[in-house]
């Protein structure tokens, strides 16, 4: 059979994407200073309810945001703008991961507070989009993902930077089928891409006296692009003599995660796309669930924090959206306050949040009605944070484990 036809219309469309990575290179080299939220009045602070149980979830750390944010709110150096429109109907209507005036409004804010978006699979009754998620960290440039993960009587403190803009997402939808018998997908690493999120993760470790970075790659069989990832971990890992540093592949990676004898000798991790998103998600699963994580999406420029699970639409469906867990939002709003320069605040939320999951437990989510709302458990927290022995409660928790 002749394949002539269609290797010429594959190689034309893979040099498309070459031209695109290579100018999105050309733009990652000339650099980008950080923002300094110090110097800006107010800063805006975006929440993008999502879909599914998104919007329920959300409305609750908003609210706690807001508590915690009243002064500054008053005093105009904090704004919140809540932006409608993310979500699948609208996202299908115009076959788009996010719509033109969405990502316009998403734009105009400094931080995003993002409740979980639907990803449609091939198969499912929306067409099968881009995930939003997956864009908006391109189109906002938010190349790090950085998931912190604690389990006290277990010996763990984990925190993960996932390289957000590169991988085998960020060309997960321009695959091509060559023919019907060959599909080909395609993933990417780039020196720029690697060597900024392998950096932050050694500056981490280096600035908060953390003396071991862990790299996890597939670089003895994913040859070129993970053999580059580890290669830039090598390299900048000499600029930082006194920190530690090891590899590990991730198949194996996965298994010392629930390893007790190892697990507890992992600090800092710094992984590609895909194998970030499957660890993070297995040691959220250690913490307690998917829904007790946050995640903050770190770039230059913008910074958006989220829940790390998906948009639950069986829940809605069903009628249980109100019972979802709002835990995982709310660990995100309080990464986001630190991120923005309120530790004591950020510090506040944390140890409310530690004491209603995982000491007192005097309300338990469950997902249905043999459990509490989330809007109850989230009102649980904030009369937690303003109870006045709430430091020394959180102390005393800490000694018993």
């Amino acid at each position: 059979m002749d394949y002539t036809k269609s290797i010429h219309k594959a190689k034309e469309h893979f040099g498309e994407i070459l031209i695109e990575q290579l100018d999105r290179v050309d733009k990652m080299k000339l650099g980008e200073d950080w923002i300094d939220y110090t110097h800006l009045k107010p800063i805006i602070i975006g929440i993008v309810g999502g879909d599914g149980i998104g919007p329920y979830i959300c409305k609750h750390a908003h609210y706690i945001l807001e508590f915690l944010l009243k002064k500054e709110i008053q005093e105009k150096k904090i704004e919140f703008r809540v932006i409608e429109g993310l979500t699948i109907e609208n996202r299908a209507k115009v076959m788009k991961a996010i719509p033109d005036d969405v990502l316009e409004e998403i734009k105009k804010c400094h931080v995003l507070l993002k409740g979980p978006t639907t990803t449609p699979k091939k198969g499912d009754r929306w067409p099968n989009i881009e995930s939003a998620n997956v864009f908006m960290r391109r189109a906002l440039d938010l190349f790090a993902n950085v998931r912190p993960v604690k389990v006290p009587e277990l010996g763990i403190d984990w925190i993960f930077f996932r390289e957000n803009t590169e991988g085998a997402y960020v060309l997960g939808s321009k695959g091509v089928n060559v023919t019907d018998d060959l599909a080909i997908d395609f993933k990417v690493i780039t020196t720029p891409g690697a060597e900024r999120i392998i950096r932050l993760a050694f500056d981490y470790a280096q600035k908060n006296k953390i003396n071991k970075v862990t790299v996890v790659t597939k670089a003895n069989v994913v040859k070129t692009t993970d053999g580059k990832f580890l290669s830039m971990a090598e390299k900048i890992a000499r600029e930082y003599p006194d920190v530690q540093w090891d590899d590990w592949f991730i198949d194996i990676m996965t298994a010392k995660l629930i390893d007790p004898a190892r697990r507890t000798q992992f600090r800092v991790m710094v992984l590609p796309n895909l194998y970030g998103d499957i660890c993070t998600d297995e040691a959220a699963q250690i913490q307690g669930g998917v829904g007790t994580a946050g995640s903050a999406n770190i770039g230059k420029r913008y910074a958006m924090f989220e829940a790390i699970h998906g948009s639950a639409p069986r829940m809605v469906d069903e009628g249980r959206a109100q019972y979802a867990d709002p835990s995982s939002i709310i660990k995100g709003a309080a990464m986001l306050l630190n991120h923005i320069g309120y530790p004591d605040r950020f510090k506040k939320l944390e140890m409310a949040l530690e004491i209603c999951s995982q000491y007192e437990r005097k309300l338990v989510i469950t997902g249905r009605s043999d459990g509490t709302t989330g809007e109850k458990f989230a009102k649980y927290i904030l009369d937690t944070i303003q109870d006045p022995n709430l430091e020394r409660k959180w102390q005393s928790y800490q000694k018993v484990t």
